[in-house]
Formats: structure tokens, sequence, C-alpha cells
């Protein structure tokens, strides 16, 4: 089973609505959901802070800002 991982931040717009996108379509498709809040950790407000939401499946990077459906669930089925 895939993983997802999202990299966030607390009171992010896009971030919410990455993840509300994201879990409208875990029913249909399996795959584990890891939301990791970037506040307070140096390292990942380094790596990701310009670009959150950051979207990775199985630790490799899909999508950053915004998901696209579409592509996002072709992309976990494989």
């Amino acid at each position: 089973m895939k993983t997802v991982t999202v990299y966030s931040r607390t009171g992010c717009h896009l971030c919410e609505v990455a993840i509300d996108l994201i879990e409208s379509v875990k029913s249909k498709n399996a795959f584990n959901l890891e939301v990791k809040l970037i506040d307070g950790n140096p390292e990942l407000e380094k790596a990701y802070g310009e670009q959150v939401p950051v979207i990775l499946i199985d630790q490799q990077p899909h999508d950053y800002w915004r998901v696209d459906l579409e592509r996002f669930t072709k992309a976990i089925k494989n």
C-alpha cells in the first residue's frame, strides 16, 4: 500500500484544501495518509517552507501548492 505524505503548516488554507481533496479519493484508492506539520522544525521549514503543501507519494515528490486530483489519482494507482 502506498503512503501519501503531506507537509503542511498550521493555518495554511492551501494545505487544508489539498488534504480535503486527497481524503476525497481515499475510500476508492487504498493508501495511507500522513500529514506532517513543518511548524517549528527548522530543517523542514527550510526544505518546504515556501512550497506547502508538499505532497509525496512513497517519499517521492509528487506536487506542491495545489493537488491535480486526476494526476494524483493516476499516480496513486500505479
